[in-house]
């Protein structure tokens, strides 16, 4: 594929941006770059306003996270990406099948471009508002240190034979991999220093931050561009995480006696 033609699809993307930048809405531009060989290009836009969880000293950051792809896919994708500002933590959740993107095609004219930008924005502002309400509740709920283990080990479970595992309490039957790994969430649960806050130390909000904290701070990647595929575009710290967030979400709702059924 031309270079003049990849140009061409970065200006789109960037004009997608430039029509909610540009509209007054306080949105600000962060950062952009290129993944690959050039092939996939990204920009963050902050949005104004926070998350608020417990009285207001854990915050969580707004974003707009888009990507354009050079790879003949034909489409831009625009992702709500909230950050917890005390770890870094990307809270990356669908809530109730409901999808955080906006996918818009490189063909789009301008009005198209104007209504997905729209719609991005309303999706950001319903997610935002359902996550403060959802980790609100979830700082609430105490956990203890075998709860928060069972769901750190549950989120983490790499395949049907460890979950046979861990449903009939033979912990001792997976594999050394996936016990450092399990041993490694735990431990950020337990003495991070963002892990101590009133809205994370024994909670369920603590729970869900010990998953993503684990994939954000703790873990390593060949390089930057594989923490961010990981993290923000689909790869294994963002299902995971998805994964984490549907336990504390049945977790919430049932009680901790539902969680080895998942």
């Amino acid at each position: 594929m031309g270079k003049d033609y990849q140009i061409v699809q970065n200006r789109e993307a960037f004009s997608f941006f430039d029509s909610i930048v540009g509209g007054g809405d306080g949105m600000l531009y962060e950062t952009a770059g290129a993944l690959g060989n050039g092939e996939r290009i990204f920009i963050t836009a902050k949005l104004p306003e926070y998350i608020r969880v417990g009285n207001g000293d854990d915050i969580t950051e707004k974003y707009i996270f888009l990507t354009t792809s050079h790879d003949g896919s034909g489409s831009i994708t625009a992702a709500f990406t909230p950050v917890r500002i005390v770890c870094q933590n990307t809270l990356n959740a669908s809530l109730k099948n409901m999808s955080n993107v906006v996918r818009i095609r490189h063909t789009a004219g301008a009005k198209h471009r104007l209504d997905d930008a729209h719609k991005a924005m309303g999706l950001a502002n319903k997610l935002s508002n359902e996550l403060e309400s959802t980790f609100n509740h979830w700082a609430k709920i105490t956990v203890g240190d075998h709860e928060m283990k069972k769901l750190i080990q549950l989120a983490l479970c790499p395949n049907k034979e460890t979950l046979q595992h861990l449903q009939k309490g033979n912990f001792d039957d997976v594999s050394t991999v996936f016990k450092n790994t399990v041993d490694d969430a735990f431990a950020y649960a337990m003495i991070s220093e963002s892990q101590q806050m009133d809205t994370t130390k024994g909670t369920l909000f603590g729970a869900y931050n010990a998953v993503t904290g684990y994939f954000q701070n703790v873990r390593s990647y060949k390089d930057n561009e594989a923490k961010l595929q990981s993290i923000v575009l689909g790869g294994t710290a963002h299902l995971k995480a998805q994964k984490a967030f549907d336990l504390c979400e049945n977790f919430a709702r049932f009680g901790a006696e539902t969680m080895i059924m998942n």
